[in-house]
């Protein structure tokens, strides 16, 4: 137990120093959580004998990707370099021709689907940092990814403990048999709350932008940890990793993000 709560701590006071200073610290942040979750999940996969991903080209690709995306956000590259880790990408296709592994399509399938599942959000997430006032700008702000941090964490938090003293109906039992409705819900309610009080503390967003963030954190973060169990469970696996003691692996503690981030990048993007 005081492990569990030294990592948290740890691991909490990580994520808020890294993303707070500047937008350097926090690209090399997500860049390293980016490998960490790529080759956590290339490690993940492989427990089943029939799936060998191109470990090593996939999580190259993935940090270059990560990299050169943020980068270009930054404006210290061109956009265009963009484009040397896509060709890296679909050159995953000729080294599975000559890696003569079986099954050499669910291999392809695997490398890029770690790619995309894990390297997307952050870099979304990252760019999320340039958001304020509906628009896009050259400037960095730690305001919304903290504040996302925040929400996310708040539903979890919020939907374990109504889960435990209230939770009745199950919610998706044949993925994860503990999660129920009123947890669900009682998570919503509280993320909600802790949205209303960062649109007084965070203004890069109103109070409406901050609500509709909360209400898709509680929707797909909840059904990103059901995505992640999923995987799991076809897989006969409790935890994605044991790098945080006590709280499993990177994807067991990014599920959510790797969901919700993207529903809530296209929300901002729609009304920018």
């Amino acid at each position: 137990m005081l492990t569990r709560a030294i990592t948290g701590f740890l691991f909490i006071l990580t994520i808020i120093a890294g993303i707070y200073f500047n937008e350097i610290i926090a690209m090399s942040l997500f860049s390293l959580i980016v490998l960490l979750g790529v080759n956590e999940f290339y490690n993940l996969v492989k427990k089943s004998k029939t799936i060998k991903p191109i470990k090593f080209w996939g999580a190259l690709t993935s940090l270059l990707l990560m990299v050169t995306i943020c980068l270009s956000l930054l404006n210290i590259i061109s956009i265009k370099l963009v484009f040397i880790p896509i060709l890296m990408l679909f050159s995953t296709f000729l080294i599975e021709l000559y890696r003569k592994k079986s099954n050499p399509f669910i291999n392809i399938a695997y490398t890029l689907i770690g790619i995309i599942y894990i390297v997307l959000p952050f870099a979304m997430l990252f760019h999320l940092g340039f958001y304020s006032d509906n628009n896009f700008t050259a400037e960095y702000s730690f305001q919304i990814v903290l504040g996302f941090f925040l929400l996310l964490w708040t539903n979890d938090t919020g939907a374990y403990l109504a889960g435990r003293f209230f939770g009745k109906h199950k919610l998706f039992e044949r993925i994860s048999p503990k999660k129920t409705w009123e947890g669900s819900f009682g998570g919503g309610i509280l993320t909600i709350g802790v949205a209303y009080t960062l649109s007084i503390f965070f203004p890069n967003l109103n109070l409406t932008n901050w609500i509709v963030i909360a209400v898709l954190v509680a929707i797909f973060g909840g059904l990103g940890d059901l995505v992640e169990s999923m995987l799991k469970r076809s897989l006969n696996i409790k935890d994605s990793g044991n790098i945080l003691p006590g709280h499993g692996g990177i994807l067991d503690r990014f599920d959510g993000l790797l969901l919700s981030v993207p529903f809530i990048y296209s929300y901002l993007h729609l009304i920018s």
